[in-house]
């Protein structure tokens, strides 16, 4: 039943999608002990896979989406098969690791050809997924509706189904207008909807009236858009350097009818597909490949960092797993943490220290960073070592970073004119940094005694230390001469003050500090602070007491031009929407150049006196569409929907300001209602669209957001294509805006 817009389109001959559709009894692995044959099978809409659980769920817990699926690795290429899967050819084994919080699932199949049937299986209706516009997901999402809403399975449609459907997709609809629409399209008169009655309901079901008003108002009696007339719609959205080709090459990408498209007219179609792919959307898709200037010195970028990384979940009892350094690299992030530790048998091993995590090799973290780190970005990876080993493991750690990662790994300056001078990240692309301590010249023989450990707060580090033995503590003060070499650009140092150092500058000096610190450096010393980051990196991460991996708001450090704003990439939030947001951009490589007056030596920036507002954003917010029911198994409970616009920049800022909500309809709720904004710092704006469901009496619930920079937003009438809590994407649902930013 490949029905309009189905991913299994062109794919239904596939003898590998075909396998899929007839099921397969794949063995689950958990454990050296938990085995268990369950069968998968995908469903119909070539969108979801249907699984056997020992226990009975509710519906929508016996199924994955592709579109949820972050890769597929065959063989033993994930850490719960490499421990686990030892009895299993790696042939018949493969992982499908997935977008947000939901662990790996680990599959043997009783054969490898049955296996590679999954494998390609999946990665062509991820490909057919990928190429999907979104009004063939929009098509595909509303048949999916409608197969489950036709309970006899006749492909006919009462009234009762109808009404089914409705609620299906989150519109409670009066019944009398529901039954007049009904009726409209019983043109057989028999109380059933069938083929062509059906499709005709859902196109008045999926009308977009405002959409229909703007292309009215450029279209003029003819209801078709000439290229003149689209490049005037063009030229009014503020598209820079909209010209009559542009015009016409977006008919011919868009245009749906042929007959239109040979005499360059673009029908409400055509106009429908334009606004709802990339180049309609609020981001713009300019900026979604590298655009910025890469050759610029590291200290010059935000670059994406990870707290805590080996941790799944919170720092207490949490899982350490290589696959959250894995995960984190598929989110972008270019400097991730290594807790080391003394491990038996001479091996360290990295897990959050005097605490129930879990602890896991430190050579097994060096080849998930070989094999995973520059799969998304080119650009270099930062490994930040806290360092709590003997200087014997310390030489073995030396060993692992040399022998895994080989020519990856820099071991000294690429310019030994100047090796003080941090180099771009153009220069090193595919290259691996240690950042830790390193002996003074001097004293490179023996090992010195040092601190490794992050510039913590002095209750912070007297607590960790209280937990440690006398010798503990010397053995990991002592810094290794193996290890010390490794260290090139990147030179721990604790950052108590902001007087300039007497001598040159040493901007292969990194500081470490708390949130707490970094606020207390922004507040007394805001220009001194910027001008700090002007040419030395700084690392931030959240207090120690943050006992539950709660994340802080990395705004605030940015502000001050800190590079490295280390957040727990396992903890969802708006923290997570804001870092997303951050390096949404420039290819999602993990680096974005700061603005100008944050890379200037003598710049006389401060975030806490920005001066006069010289920005003005407005919001109309005005429709959205296909919201997400919140509670699935529940047919009745229909969402409530507001829209909420937050600023986050200086201070002066950051301002939330929010729609009336909608009564019991997110499948098109309209509110037409302006929000508007004065801003000083523009440059450093990140805008978050967020929807909620209102709730009387408790907090409201979380419906979707997206967030970007303020830079990189589109003007005039965008849609919003927002994202779940995780991240995932929430296709078909959208929210249609109109921006304008005016510059005093």
């Amino acid at each position: 039943m490949a029905g309009p817009g189905c991913p299994l389109q062109g794919l239904t001959e596939d003898e590998d999608v075909q396998a899929m559709l007839r099921g397969s009894k794949l063995l689950k692995i958990r454990s050296r002990t938990w085995h268990k044959e369950r069968l998968y099978r995908l469903q119909e809409d070539g969108l979801s896979v249907w699984f056997q659980r020992r226990i009975p769920r509710a519906a929508s817990q016996h199924i994955f989406f592709v579109q949820h699926i972050e890769a597929v690795r065959e063989g033993h290429q994930s850490e719960g098969l490499r421990r686990f899967g030892g009895a299993f050819a790696p042939a018949r084994c493969l992982t499908i690791a997935f977008k947000g919080r939901r662990k790996n699932l680990d599959l043997a199949a009783p054969t490898a050809e049955e296996a590679q049937r999954w494998v390609r299986g999946l990665a062509k209706l991820r490909a057919r997924l990928d190429a999907m516009s979104q009004r063939e997901r929009l098509d595909h999402w509303i048949h999916s509706y409608l197969h489950r809403a036709d309970s006899d399975q006749d492909s006919k449609m009462s009234f009762k189904e109808i009404k089914s459907l409705l609620r299906m997709v989150n519109v409670d609809m009066n019944d009398m207008y529901a039954y007049r629409l009904f009726k409209e399209c019983d043109h057989s008169n028999n109380e059933r909807l069938e083929g062509a009655e059906i499709e005709a309901f859902l196109r008045r079901l999926l009308k977009r009236p405002e959409l229909e008003e703007i292309f009215r108002r450029y279209s003029g009696e003819d209801r078709v858009l000439s290229a003149s007339e689209l490049l005037e719609f063009l030229e009014d959205q503020g598209e820079d350097g909209a010209t009559l080709a542009c015009a016409q090459k977006l008919i011919q990408t868009y245009e749906l009818n042929e007959t239109a498209k040979q005499h360059e007219l673009m029908t409400l179609d055509g106009f429908m597909m334009y606004l709802l792919s990339p180049e309609g959307a609020a981001l713009n898709v300019a900026h979604t490949c590298v655009f910025q200037d890469m050759g610029q010195p590291l200290a010059h970028y935000f670059i994406s960092s990870s707290h805590n990384t080996y941790l799944t979940d919170s720092q207490i009892g949490g899982t350490s797993s290589t696959e959250a350094y894995i995960r984190a690299f598929t989110q972008g992030c270019r400097c991730v943490e290594l807790d080391c530790w003394e491990g038996p048998g001479g091996e360290p091993v990295i897990y959050h220290g005097h605490t129930l995590t879990s602890k896991i090799l430190f050579r097994d973290v060096i080849q998930a960073v070989r094999d995973h780190a520059f799969t998304l970005s080119p650009y270099p990876v930062i490994l930040s070592l806290e360092n709590h080993c003997g200087l014997e493991q310390q030489i073995v750690m030396a060993r692992h970073l040399r022998n895994i990662l080989g020519d990856m790994l820099v071991t000294q300056a690429l310019d030994s004119q100047n090796p003080e001078e941090l180099p771009s990240p153009e220069q090193l692309k595919c290259r691996v940094l240690v950042k830790g301590k390193k002996l003074p010249a001097a004293r490179n023989e023996d090992g010195r005694i040092l601190s490794d450990r992050e510039d913590e707060d002095e209750d912070e580090e007297e607590a960790e230390e209280a937990l440690e033995t006398a010798e503990q503590r010397k053995r990991a003060k002592q810094i290794s001469p193996e290890l010390s070499a490794l260290v090139v650009y990147c030179c721990a140092t604790r950052l108590r003050t902001l007087e300039p150092s007497p001598g040159p500058p040493q901007p292969c000096k990194i500081g470490s500090l708390s949130e707490r610190k970094a606020r207390k450096f922004t507040r007394e010393a805001g220009t001194s602070f910027v001008r700090h980051n002007t040419q030395q990196l700084t690392r931030v991460y959240p207090l120690g007491l943050r006992m539950t991996s709660a994340n802080y708001n990395p705004q605030e450090m940015w502000n001050s031009g800190c590079q490295l704003v280390a957040l727990n990439f396992q903890t969802p939030g708006y923290e997570m929407d804001l870092n997303t947001g951050r390096f949404l951009i420039n290819g999602q490589c993990g680096y974005v150049l700061k603005p100008a007056y944050l890379r200037q030596l003598n710049t006389t920036f401060d975030p806490e006196c920005p001066g006069p507002p010289r920005t003005t954003l407005t919001v109309q917010v005005l429709t959205a569409q296909q919201l997400p029911k919140l509670n699935v198994e529940k047919p009745n409970s229909i969402v409530d929907p507001l829209v909420r616009v937050e600023i986050y920049g200086v201070p002066e800022d950051c301002a939330h300001k929010e729609t009336d909500y909608v009564l019991n309809n997110g499948f098109n709720p309209c509110w037409e209602q302006t929000l508007q904004f004065q801003l000083r710092a523009p440059e450093l704006v990140l805008v978050r669209f967020v929807v909620e469901d209102y709730d009387t009496t408790s907090p409201n619930d979380f419906v979707g957001q997206f967030t970007l920079p303020l830079n990189s937003l589109k003007q005039g009438y965008r849609h919003i294509h927002l994202l779940s809590k995780d991240g995932a994407s929430l296709s078909p649902a959208t929210l249609f805006v109109h921006i304008r930013i005016e510059n005093s």
